[in-house]
């Protein structure tokens, strides 16, 4: 549980590069919940700096439920008295209601997919390079050990950032690392955009690699050899035959790279009542191409 609970106590902030902005943390195990701008009557305890209170309305509890979302909306209050700034969940055209953000596409990662498969994507917005620039900019401040995973932009104006820490075990920057990158790089993106060089509305969202983060081979591989490593790879290439294994590595050669079977339960004999893997087991070697790696990311037995 507690590898699940790191790599899974994810926080994603985010924020529209203007006056308003929202921010979302993702907790694991935990139902949504919500919070509402409570109305001046029904509070006492507000501030004199005028920044309303907040109410706080949990869901029903769900033990099925792998995160959850806390949301708030930060504006100009000067003139709250005159209008709700409730942050209001819209409903979509098939009946789903959202808080209007435009969620990453669920799909498998792949290497390059400005997702969880790392690299950089544009998606042909004219203002991504710069954008990309000005993000690399702020994380210098940050020193050697933090690194940009991810980087991707899309059409809607939407900022998609992942952070990898290069000390931490899984590469999972703190909650202030990433809250403190995201409140630097949406201030360089107000100035910026403040100029004319990019849109003066972008959203951004900041996070770290997920569980779901993928390897590059052979450059990652080193890094995370005390893990076991979910492997995808091609057992005939004329065939083009796909299987997958839970691995540890073992060492890597100039072209390939040679796996063990990893103590683990799905490696294990289901009868065997817990025991650890035979001696046949053990002693079982795989040598593998580089290019005949298909996928590679990180396992966690929960």
């Amino acid at each position: 549980m507690r590898k699940k609970t790191i790599v899974d106590n994810l926080v994603r902030l985010r924020s529209l590069s203007s006056s308003s902005f929202s921010r979302r943390f993702c907790l694991p195990s935990l139902p949504p919940l919500h919070f509402h701008r409570s109305s001046p009557s029904s509070s006492s305890s507000s501030s004199s700096s005028g920044c309303p209170s907040f109410c706080f309305k949990p869901s029903s509890f769900c033990p099925c439920s792998s995160s959850a979302t806390l949301r708030f909306l930060s504006t100009d209050f000067s003139d709250h008295k005159q209008q709700d700034h409730t942050f209001q969940d819209e409903v979509s055209e098939d009946g789903e209601t959202t808080d209007g953000w435009e969620e990453e596409d669920v799909t498998e990662p792949e290497v390059g997919d400005g997702g969880d498969g790392g690299g950089v994507v544009f998606n042909e917005v004219p203002w991504g390079e710069r954008a990309l620039s000005i993000a690399l900019e702020v994380l210098s401040r940050f020193g050697d050990d933090m690194k940009l995973f991810s980087f991707k932009t899309t059409p809607k104006g939407y900022i998609y950032v992942r952070l990898d820490k290069l000390s931490q075990e899984y590469g999972c920057p703190s909650m202030e690392e990433l809250e403190m990158y995201s409140q630097e790089y949406k201030l360089k993106l107000d100035e910026v955009g403040a100029l004319g060089e990019i849109p003066d509305d972008l959203a951004l969202e900041v996070s770290s690699p997920g569980a779901e983060r993928l390897l590059k081979v052979p450059d990652d591989l080193d890094r995370f050899k005390e893990m076991p490593m979910r492997v995808c790879y091609e057992e005939d290439v004329e065939l083009r035959q796909e299987k997958n294994g839970i691995f540890l590595l073992e060492s890597i050669e100039t072209e390939s790279c040679i796996w063990k079977l990893a103590n683990v339960k799905e490696n294990r004999d289901p009868l065997s009542k817990g025991r650890p893997l035979s001696r046949k087991q053990k002693d079982w070697r795989l040598e593998l191409p580089f290019m005949m790696h298909k996928k590679v990311s990180l396992y966690l037995e929960y």
